[in-house]
């Protein structure tokens, strides 16, 4: 999965426990006609993705959705959800509501005049 959008906060990584965990957190607002505030955490060597990215630049993520369950004092189970990141890249902003350029399509420069041409006519 991905998501896309604009960086709006970008933590420090952090370290956890004697086994040196680490785990760096990211706020991203999504382009679409309801912006979505998204925060997605990169955990362990990951952490070193965010360091060449800064607040205000459009970025598309690779994600995947973690879920885990935690069995409280009470014996209750309670749920609780996470996007974790594994790539992050450059991205060109897109206005809500736009479709993208679709540049599979030649264009006049990509063609060569000397090649014949298919057609038959």
């Amino acid at each position: 999965m991905e998501i896309t959008g604009k960086i709006k906060k970008i933590d420090e990584t952090k370290t956890f426990g004697a086994s040196g965990f680490r785990k760096r957190e990211i706020v991203v607002t999504t382009n679409e006609q309801y912006p979505q505030p998204l925060m997605v955490e990169f955990v362990q060597d990951k952490c070193d993705l965010l360091n060449n990215y800064k607040v205000g630049q459009d970025v598309k993520i690779s994600i995947n959705l973690r879920g885990r369950e935690w069995i409280n004092p009470q014996g209750e189970a309670v749920y609780f959800n996470s996007i974790q990141g594994w790539r992050i890249e450059g991205a060109q902003a897109v206005e809500p509501g736009s479709t993208p350029p679709d540049e599979s399509f030649e264009t006049t420069a990509d063609i060569d005049d000397n090649e014949p041409d298919d057609l038959p006519f």
